[in-house]
């Protein structure tokens, strides 16, 4: 059954069961979107794999017959269906439930009673990064043949993809993206002086601008909230790096892959105190070992609403007094003589003050 409104040039499927859930929902997302409904997981499958798929899918999980997780799972076991977004909107509100719809695949995570104002927000957001994600992969199968015979560096259109991309997850607690390209910058330096070539060293600065991606996925009342975390907000905050690899998915470009392996280990910690894995040492990438002074370093000398930006001395002392426990030991030291050339890039992008939550 459907409800499109004329013109609209996106379309939301709503899966529920409860009729007034479906209406309420319809009430919230109809002036703004086409809006399609299903009462089953059966019926939204079949229109899932239709030959007009909706654009995005809020799934119910506690359905009869066939539970929201199950229709998750297929959706993105099917070629045909794998890329639609889905956003969980379910009362079923405990960490592990959230847990499990993110490992399904889903890019989000609602809890009932629902916002309206979080639920345009959520839509919105997720809507945009699947159009920026769809423009990356067309622009990634255009350019991978003529790279592989030209060898060629990466033309600057789909540079500006890429760092759309990584400032996709930044829009969500209003940053300007400065973190990102001082950030990628620093990466950038450390890598040459690492000994990459100027080829790897710029692929790496590309890389790391989307290393938050992940961010995507963290609820907003745990995101973009002011002060401390409580523990259990904190785990949750800490599921972005998997969430993030999640969103890249496995590619067979090189750049991607990259990105992938930074979202996934750069707040990795050498003596293994780190997270999502606890892995230690040189079994973390290098470019996610690189990644992860460049991003400490910047935190540091930005300003906060809690606190006021290190001076770069500072900052670079606690890099190296770090050195073999948080960084890897042979990189601090390398980073530390890049001061002058760190400044440079403060300077060349510089903070518009705009408040960050206190977990950053």
């Amino acid at each position: 059954m459907t409800d499109k409104r004329i013109g609209s040039a996106k379309s939301i499927l709503i899966v529920d069961d409860i009729p007034d859930n479906l209406d309420l929902l319809k009430g919230v997302l109809g002036p703004h979107y086409g809006v399609k409904v299903a009462i089953s997981g059966r019926v939204a499958l079949k229109i899932a794999a239709s030959s007009h798929p909706p654009d995005l899918i809020l799934l119910d999980i506690m359905m009869p017959d066939m539970d929201g997780y199950e229709v998750c799972r297929l959706l993105k076991a099917s070629e045909a269906t794998r890329n639609i977004p889905i956003i969980f909107v379910t009362a079923k509100a405990e960490v592990d439930d959230e847990t499990l719809g993110f490992a399904l695949g889903a890019e989000d995570y609602i809890t009932k009673p629902i916002s309206p104002s979080v639920v345009l927000a959520r839509v919105k957001t997720h809507l945009a990064l699947y159009d920026q994600k769809k423009l990356l992969e067309d622009q990634v199968q255009v350019r991978t043949a003529e790279l592989m015979v030209k060898n060629i560096e990466l033309d600057e259109t789909r540079i500006e993809v890429i760092s759309q991309l990584g400032r996709a997850a930044e829009y969500r607690d209003d940053n300007t993206g400065m973190h990102i390209q001082r950030m990628s910058r620093f990466s950038r330096l450390l890598g040459l002086s690492a000994g990459l070539s100027e080829e790897k060293a710029d692929m790496l600065m590309y890389a790391s601008m989307m290393h938050d991606i992940g961010k995507i996925g963290i609820p907003d009342g745990v995101l973009l909230k002011p002060g401390k975390l409580t523990d259990m907000e904190f785990e949750t905050i800490k599921k972005h790096p998997e969430i993030g690899a999640i969103i890249i998915g496995e590619q067979r470009c090189e750049l991607l892959q990259q990105a992938r392996e930074i979202c996934l280990c750069h707040h990795e910690k050498w003596n293994g105190q780190g997270y999502p894995k606890g892995t230690c040492g040189e079994a973390i990438p290098l470019s996610s070992r690189i990644a992860a002074i460049a991003d400490v370093f910047d935190a540091l000398t930005s300003r906060r609403p809690y606190k006021d930006a290190w001076p770069v001395d500072k900052a670079l002392a606690l890099i190296a007094q770090q050195a073999g426990e948080h960084f890897d030991p042979g990189l601090t030291p390398l980073f530390v003589a890049l001061k002058e050339d760190l400044l440079a890039i403060m300077g060349q992008y510089p903070d518009e003050n705009v408040p960050l939550p206190a977990w950053f």
